[in-house]
């Protein structure tokens, strides 16, 4: 898949909540797009509408007016169980929460979502370890949530989200329950995904650490974008662990 091939285009991207007898508009008819193989970063200040326009572009939530066109499809005319079906085949999601259930081992968190997508057993299960030996988490598989670190949950999550083999991976404050080391190694993974998988990721953060890993940074606030800039520096994609990385998963 080459770089700079546009993955995602929004236009007019309009949102506002209802409080009380008043409105908050949160979007203000906000353009975007973001291209395969790199990494964007959408910034801005508590309240300044980047969770927003990170959840209407990935079909989590409607916006009241614009247009989202995701690998080609208008996800917005899409019928609720495509849409559905769209972001299990082709998004990969990453939250601050972790979102991880209790009861399951590493190895089941993301074994769970590829016997979703139909895989069968044995598959899902080979896929699954390949995904988190990518992560560094091979001598963790069947350790569950409470027996983890934030950072090795983190990992987890980004294992889940790779194994499916995303277009478009969304991280929505990513390194915000981590210290500054692991937030380097989840960033560092998140780059890989863009430089090494071909995924169009879309990170929404505030910390500003995180802008040296970014193709593209945009400046969010009071719901319109104040400022859209190319960084020619971001470093090459580098081993999120000091161990040598096995090939990474195929399609």
């Amino acid at each position: 898949m080459s770089a700079n091939r546009t993955a995602i285009r929004a236009t007019g991207i309009y949102k506002r909540f209802k409080t009380g007898r008043s409105y908050i508009e949160v979007l203000k008819r906000v353009d975007f797009d973001a291209n395969h193989g790199e990494v964007t970063m959408v910034m801005g200040p508590s309240g300044s509408g980047k969770s927003t326009l990170v959840a209407a572009l990935s079909g989590l939530l409607k916006p009241d007016e614009g247009k989202v066109t995701s690998l080609g499809q208008d996800i917005w005319d899409l019928r609720s169980g495509r849409l559905d079906r769209f972001r299990l085949d082709h998004c990969g999601f990453i939250f601050q929460g972790f979102n991880l259930f209790s009861a399951l081992t590493a190895l089941q968190q993301v074994e769970i979502i590829l016997k979703y997508q139909g895989l069968a057993p044995r598959e899902a299960r080979d896929k699954a370890a390949r995904a988190l030996t990518e992560v560094g988490l091979e001598s963790r598989m069947n350790q569950r949530p409470s027996e983890l670190s934030g950072g090795e949950k983190q990992r987890v999550a980004i294992a889940r989200a790779l194994a499916k083999d995303p277009q478009l991976l969304f991280a929505d404050e990513p390194t915000s329950a981590l210290d500054g080391e692991n937030g380097q190694v989840v960033i560092k993974l998140l780059q890989r995904a863009a430089k090494q998988h071909g995924a169009a990721v879309i990170c929404v953060t505030h910390d500003p650490r995180l802008e040296a890993y970014a193709d593209r940074v945009i400046h969010l606030e009071d719901g319109r974008i104040l400022d859209d800039r190319r960084v020619d520096n971001a470093p090459p994609a580098a081993a999120a662990h000091t161990h040598k990385q096995p090939e990474l998963i195929e399609a």
